[in-house]
């Protein structure tokens, strides 16, 4: 995807390193990532772009939304992330005019006022970054719960490792923050009244401008700057005090920690507090600023300085909470959400079944399409610029190719494997250069189970048999995938039953092929939960429905939604198919 990341800023802060490092993630991953800010610090991949944020007057801000939908439409963003709330208001109102859909994650607590509760400005959907957040803007600002995903600070969690305890002559306190604003306050009080520096090595390590009222401290604290060595500068404390990213990191590499930020003091962090640690962001976010009891601190301090390391079950709890590659592919979701649903287009999933040459092939059943009108849909697909994926291609789970910039996908699948799939159909794939997914019932030579249809039966059309499969399959035009033994709707039949039909099948497949395969079609769309779990556990990673389902095909990869084709579905027929809208209109959820 082509990803905008907004921020407003004059200083390191840590929206500015979630957004780079998230960013930096996202184009490892295949991403374009694009920036715009005031000023950007950290190290990032991508293009930036200068925008003076922080200029709020009704003319500049008019100015921000104008060069926001020119970036927008230049480089075909897909979708805006900002990161403050400068930021975040433009981006709101660009994204509005232009369609663009857009997520802000929210780093600290909002401004209550009555033109923030009508106009939230976030865009599609906010993601703060701990609990304390979502409920101040759901109980202050009335943004709807269901809008709200709590996304966490992601941290390149093997850069942090655990270290040995330094054993300083003098206990070093090391003090992580700005010396600009709340936390400003915060670290001058901590050392005007909380620190004694003749019983400890006190060093403030901060990225902001050094402010005159700190100058009384400099004789007995070591203002060291900023450092981009954190590993390194947290290994040589014996105890840290911060919030926010700076308590996470400290956490993962075993060094006691203080959690006390912008609103609240959790104490030395362990596991019976590191629950309220994270959903206060480490002490940044409260029900209000500076709820803290400043007497209690150096009580806190020499109980951290009792042990050399946080417990390894809090470090633990960090690590699983906040990797950056489990934080990235839950954002990837989210982003694939709102895409999805606010624009309320998806990549089409295509369900044939056997196809004729003439009329003498035609049966009872909807299930087939002259070869000829066929051709003609894939003529169609070819000039509407589509290029076909199928599961094998999105086996490494990362669904969110689909909507990859600049490129129109299409997945075609043709159940139960008839031999006209590899007389027929394969010759028109290969003419267009056209994927397709061929799902194949392998205890039948026939389809049983709609000539033996008692109240509807259909004429007997024949199966491939293995020699037949083989040969389909090393085409590269194809996938095949699994589709039970007899064909039955399995949510009638006992979990054994289900698991006989559907593990036997596969097990079949993949002695003819020689390789594993990836996906799985439910026969009829029938199946329940057990189904589901069974083709799981089987091994499949996907599994496709007929008419049921998340319209999203990433919400439930076991239960994809396909579009059915019929012997009436002429080319008109098939273009609003899969113009990508169409079971947005047809389907209401």
């Amino acid at each position: 995807m082509n990803i905008l990341m907004a921020l407003s800023q004059l200083e390191v802060t840590g929206a500015e390193v979630y957004a780079t490092t998230v960013g930096n993630e996202l184009t490892a991953r295949g991403h374009n990532v694009f920036y715009v800010s005031d000023t950007l610090t950290k190290p990032y991949d991508g293009p930036f772009f200068s925008l003076r944020f922080n200029k709020r007057s009704v003319p500049r801000r008019f100015w921000h939304v104008g060069y926001l939908i020119y970036l927008i439409k230049k480089h075909n963003i897909q979708l805006v992330h900002a990161h403050s709330r400068a930021s975040s208001w433009s981006c709101h109102v660009a994204c509005k005019l232009t369609g663009t859909p857009m997520v802000t994650t929210v780093h600290g607590r909002q401004p209550v006022h009555a033109s923030r509760k009508k106009f939230h400005a976030m865009g599609d959907r906010a993601l703060p970054v701990c609990e304390a957040i979502r409920d101040q803007l759901h109980n202050d600002l009335a943004v709807p719960l269901e809008q709200m995903e709590v996304s966490r600070n992601g941290i390149e969690t093997d850069n942090f490792k655990w270290v040995e305890a330094p054993y300083n002559a003098k206990p070093v306190i090391t003090i992580v923050g700005r010396l600009t604003g709340p936390k400003g306050d915060l670290c001058y009080r901590l050392l005007d009244e909380c620190l004694n520096a003749d019983e400890y090595d006190i060093r403030v390590v901060t990225g902001s401008k050094f402010e005159t009222r700190f100058e009384k401290f400099k004789s007995t604290v070591n203002f060291v700057g900023y450092t981009n060595d954190v590993p390194a500068m947290l290994s040589e404390a014996d105890l840290v005090i911060g919030a926010g990213r700076v308590a996470m990191e400290s956490l993962l590499c075993g060094r006691p920690t203080l959690a006390i930020g912008e609103a609240k003091c959790i104490g030395m962090v362990d596991e019976t507090n590191v629950s309220e640690a994270m959903a206060t962001n480490f002490g940044d976010i409260g029900p209000k600023d500076l709820d803290i009891d400043f007497g209690s601190i150096s009580s806190f301090v020499e109980q951290g300085l009792t042990t050399a390391h946080c417990s390894t079950a809090t470090s633990d709890t960090i690590r699983e909470h906040y990797t950056l590659s489990s934080i990235v592919d839950q954002i990837e979701s989210i982003y694939q959400d709102v895409y999805v649903t606010t624009l309320k287009r998806e990549m089409p999933v295509i369900m044939y079944h056997r196809f004729i040459k003439d009329d003498s092939g035609k049966g009872v059943h909807g299930t087939y399409l002259h070869i000829d009108m066929f051709d003609k849909h894939m003529a169609l697909l070819k000039r509407m610029g589509f290029e076909t994926l199928t599961f094998e291609d999105l086996q490494d789970g990362r669904l969110i190719r689909r909507l990859e910039a600049g490129k129109r996908y299409i997945m075609l699948t043709v159940d139960d494997g008839y031999v006209d799939n590899l007389d027929l159909m394969l010759p028109v794939l290969q003419k267009y250069d056209f994927k397709a997914v061929v799902y194949v019932v392998t205890g039948e030579t026939f389809n049983r189970w709609d000539v033996e249809n008692p109240s509807n039966p259909e004429k007997s059309v024949p199966l491939m048999n293995s020699e037949q499969i083989l040969q389909l399959a090393k085409s590269d035009h194809i996938e095949i995938g699994g589709h039970t033994l007899s064909h039955p709707k399995l949510d009638t039949l006992s979990d054994e039953q289900q698991r006989h039909e559907i593990v036997e099948n596969k097990r079949g497949l993949e002695s003819i092929l020689g390789k594993t395969i990836t996906s799985f079609a439910y026969p009829f769309g029938e199946h329940n939960q057990a189904s589901k779990d069974i083709a799981k556990e089987a091994g499949y990673r996907y599994a496709v429905a007929t008419n049921s389902g998340p319209l999203q095909f990433h919400k439930d990869p076991y239960q994809i939604r396909r579009i059915a084709i019929f012997p009436k579905t002429d080319v008109f027929g098939l273009w609003r198919k899969v113009r990508g809208n169409y079971l947005f209109r047809k389907v209401k959820q």
